[in-house]
């Protein structure tokens, strides 16, 4: 098994508090509604949000995905931490025992907030992750992140 880490950043003019509630703490709600195409569904199997809780989620229809359970790790709502394993799902494509997300939502120098993710896919066997698969990866997440962003700045009362 080998484990592959790779680290991103991405800024916003969303102040952290803002930012880690709407994508975090109210993202299972929000993310289906504003961005349906990645998100169909999310549901939690086992408890509601806390260290422990396990959610499946259903991929939208532009998706070659179907779904993925995730194991929250780590919620810090003073801050804005947020960890979760993927741990079931056709997302692991059969080649990777988990993958580990560490979110961190920081305050920029410029008044908004840098979202800074450490991600960890645990492989198996001697399957070596490809660079393009992780770009599509990320790519998709960020849309997701300035989907929320653009959200937000269109309804400033909403979080």
């Amino acid at each position: 098994m080998g484990v592959f880490t790779y680290e991103s950043e991405v800024v916003t003019i969303i102040p952290p508090a803002k930012m880690f509630k709407a994508c975090i703490l109210d993202g299972d709600k929000l993310i289906p509604k504003i961005v349906p195409q990645a998100f169909k569904s999310v549901e939690y199997i086992e408890g509601n949000g806390e260290p422990g809780s396990i959610k499946k989620v259903t991929f939208g229809e532009g998706s070659h995905f179907n779904y993925m359970k995730q194991k929250v790790e780590a919620l810090d709502k003073d801050n804005f931490l947020y960890s979760y394993s993927v741990i079931e799902g056709d997302a692991l494509m059969n080649t990777l025992e988990k993958i580990t997300y560490d979110t961190k939502i920081v305050p920029s120098a410029a008044g908004g907030s840098v979202c800074k993710t450490t991600s960890k896919y645990y492989t198996i066997g001697d399957f070596e992750l490809k660079e393009e698969g992780i770009k599509a990866g990320k790519e998709k997440t960020l849309g997701m992140f300035k989907a929320v962003e653009a959200y937000l700045l269109a309804n400033p009362d909403a979080y």
